[in-house]
Order: structure tokens, then sequence, then C-alpha cells
């Protein structure tokens, strides 16, 4: 019998899951997906878990970018782009798929995109 905590993670499988069909995100961008899909986390424990997945070898950073802009805390912020790693084991749940499935058929129509945009004015 091990000790210590186990290594598995729901939320980390979660993000497995999301880069699976995104194939490469950062973690603000993860974040948001992950809002749609499954029970609230914070940007932190998504980051924590990136962190984590990064040195277990489930993700691996794909690119470190570097963007101007007018941000609240400087001109410049750094992006880090995941990718799955060789440790990963997506499952393909069927609740992603069909979140990426409505996403890139929206994105082919975009009057779909309007009406959906609205409607989410409306709920508000």
């Amino acid at each position: 019998m091990t000790r210590g905590r186990p290594v598995l993670s729901s939320i980390r499988q979660n993000i497995v899951e999301i880069l699976f069909f995104m194939k490469q995100g950062y973690g603000y961008e993860i974040h948001k997906v992950y809002m749609e899909l499954f029970p609230k986390a914070t940007q932190r424990v998504i980051y924590y878990h990136l962190k984590k997945g990064t040195a277990l070898e489930e993700f691996d950073i794909k690119k470190i970018k570097k963007e101007q802009g007018n941000y609240s805390w400087g001109g410049e912020a750094e992006k880090i782009y995941y990718c799955l790693g060789k440790q990963a084991e997506p499952k393909i749940l069927k609740e992603v798929k069909k979140y990426f499935e409505s996403k890139a058929a929206s994105s082919k129509n975009p009057s779909l995109q309007k009406t959906r945009a609205s409607s989410k004015k409306l709920s508000q």
C-alpha cells in the first residue's frame, strides 16, 4: 500500500479532456472553457494543476509567448501554452466533445454566433 496523497485529480483530468480537443492553450483560455463545462474552479487551481501536470508529464509546455498590451499590471503578459504530454490519458468525455463540436459549428456559421450572443445578453 502506497502512502501519501493520490496522484489522480479530477480537475487535472478535466484539463486533459479540454486540451485533447484544443490541442494547445494557455492558462486563462483553458480556465474559460473549464468554467463553461465543469463545476467552478478558481484560476489559481487551474494554474496549479497545469504546473503539477507538467511535472507529472501529463502536459508539456509548447511555447512561451510574451504579448505587449495595456494590462493593469504593466505593458507585457507572458502566456505559457500547454499541450498534452506523454502521460496524459484522455477519456474523451461526451460533454467536452459536444462543446467543441458546437464551437466549431458556430464558427462556421456566423449568424448562429450572433443569435447566441443576443440570447446571452437577454438572459443576463
